[in-house]
């Protein structure tokens, strides 16, 4: 698989990546270090305790993460969780906090399936 195809696969923007960190090594090594980012565990261990300002700020880290790996999907999920969440006074909305978790789970899959066709 290419970074392209990666890209395609997880509805990011390979352009938009190739913009910001010029070449295709360091867009391999950023996005390869992704699933190791605690932003989204963090996010559901504070949804779970229901503690939204840190809810908040995990889902606003993970939003710049998926914004600066141009992940686009993952990027328009996270930040309408944000916004949602920015007031620091509503409890996460389910629906928005279920597209978020489904295009995270896209993210590592096909991150996790990149990785594996580098070791073939």
């Amino acid at each position: 698989m290419t970074l392209e195809e990666c890209y395609s696969k997880l509805e990011g923007d390979y352009t938009e990546a190739r913009n910001r960190l010029m070449n295709d090594r360091l867009i391999d090594r950023f996005i390869l270090k992704f699933p190791d980012d605690p932003s989204m565990s963090a996010l559901k261990e504070m949804v779970a305790a229901g503690d939204n300002a840190a809810a908040f700020r995990a889902v606003h880290t993970l939003k710049g993460v998926a914004a600066n790996l141009a992940f686009t999907r993952l990027f328009r999920d996270a930040f309408n969780l944000t916004e949602q969440l920015r007031d620091l006074k509503s409890d996460p909305d389910m629906e928005m906090y279920n597209a978020l978790n489904a295009s995270y789970d896209l993210v590592i899959a096909t991150l996790k399936e990149y990785a594996e066709s580098k070791n073939n």
